[in-house]
């Protein structure tokens, strides 16, 4: 997840409460999440050897691993019941992705539409478990230490340079799923950068959850203080599932844009995403 993405954004209704799982429930989390857990360990597994050919072969380019992440978060969404759909292309050319934040589910659903390479707080480097995954899947760490910022930016020129594609939550927190929050332009500064690559782009992409029938409809969205743990025993429980809606936007150009006018053109861009579903 993105630097402060579990900031505390809050509405002022509370978020519902999540239903507990019932015996078909529970069987469901046992088969779903005992399939999610041998996918994403056989992944891990095979994600290291292709790392070391593209290492040897290819150097900084992920052109094996990137696909191969992307396929596992599809099947992780067919393990999961979730039914998913994506319209739109991914970008040619150099650039990065933005794209609003409604759940932990973001990261099988937006990976699952295009190779990316999610940015985070550098705090999630050191979580148990999570830090395995973030390594491997080649997680880019954002510290907020002015001291680190000339690093940091040379750090992203140069994945963006070989090709990799950053998203990044503007937004800087998750909402219910039902809304967009603004974007903060200070977050898009990073691309102005003289660094980067000529003809740089950033594509906007929108995440929109359906609940399943008879749900509150902000079921899937995980945000403010809400635990992980029982929102992902009520999502695994659930059946039938409900369904996600992922569109890629066309790119915005980043020449001659300054950061709050490329914040304004990618929200509205986003925003049109939940509008058209």
């Amino acid at each position: 997840m993105s630097a402060g993405s579990r900031a505390t954004w809050r509405d002022d209704v509370p978020p519902p409460a999540l239903p507990r799982p019932g015996a078909l429930g529970w069987l469901l989390v046992l088969l779903r999440g005992g399939g999610i857990v041998l996918v994403l360990g056989f992944g891990v597994l095979l994600i290291l050897p292709l790392r070391l050919a593209e290492r040897l072969f290819t150097g900084p380019r992920r052109p094996l691993t990137g696909p191969w992440v992307q396929g596992v978060c599809r099947i992780c969404l067919w393990i999961m019941g979730l039914r998913w759909r994506c319209i739109g292309q991914p970008m040619r050319g150099p650039g990065a992705v933005v794209a609003n934040h409604s759940s932990w589910l973001d990261i099988f659903a937006l990976n699952a539409a295009m190779p990316v390479f999610f940015v985070s707080k550098s705090e999630v480097a050191g979580w148990p478990g999570i830090n395995i995954l973030t390594r491997v899947t080649d997680t880019h760490f954002v510290a907020r230490d002015p001291r680190l910022a000339r690093a940091q930016a040379e750090e992203f020129a140069a994945r963006t340079r070989a090709g990799h594609r950053l998203l990044f939550f503007p937004e800087g927190t998750s909402s219910d799923g039902r809304r967009v929050l603004p974007f903060k332009p200070t977050l898009f500064q990073g691309f102005l950068d003289p660094a980067l690559p000529e003809r740089l782009a950033i594509q906007p992409m929108s995440a929109h959850y359906h609940a399943p029938k008879g749900r509150d409809p902000r079921f899937y969205g995980w945000w403010g203080d809400m635990d992980l743990g029982p929102h992902l025993l009520a999502v695994l429980a659930q059946y039938p599932q409900g369904s996600v809606t992922v569109r890629l936007h066309t790119p915005i150009p980043v020449a001659g844009e300054t950061r709050k006018t490329l914040a304004a053109q990618a929200e509205t861009a986003v925003r049109s995403g939940f509008e058209q579903d």
